[in-house]
């Protein structure tokens, strides 16, 4: 069962990677708007989108999982402390779901990992 739902955690994570990444990549107004004021131009955001899809792609793999919500949680991290300079709470509350998701996800581990020496 906890599979079950671990896996489900893991294909919201990456459908709101894949979401978001696609949206800073393809300059979304909503996106250029909130890290343009951060200084991000829209190569920057590209770039930052493209990280963001490839977090996501790499947690559906038990052996870049770690790597993928690593990137993926960084990515989360970094807006954060964006919003925590604009001292904007309600952005930062908004951001907490979306790192505990990813630290969550680590912690129950890959449905599909395969344990060496398990009998």
């Amino acid at each position: 069962m906890l599979k079950i739902i671990n896996s489900i955690l893991i294909l919201a994570a990456v459908f709101m990677g894949l979401k978001q990444g696609y949206a800073m990549v393809s300059g979304k107004t909503e996106m250029m708007a909130m890290f343009g004021k951060w200084g991000f131009t829209k190569t920057g955001l590209m770039v930052n989108g493209l990280i963001t899809i490839l977090a996501a792609l790499l947690i559906l793999f038990p052996k870049t999982f770690i790597w993928g919500n690593f990137l993926m949680a960084a990515g989360i991290l970094l807006i954060i402390c964006f919003h925590l300079l604009d001292k904007d709470i309600k952005g930062v509350a908004i951001e907490i779901p979306f790192l505990l998701l990813n630290l969550i996800i680590i912690y129950l581990q890959h449905p599909l990992k395969t344990y060496p020496n398990a009998l």
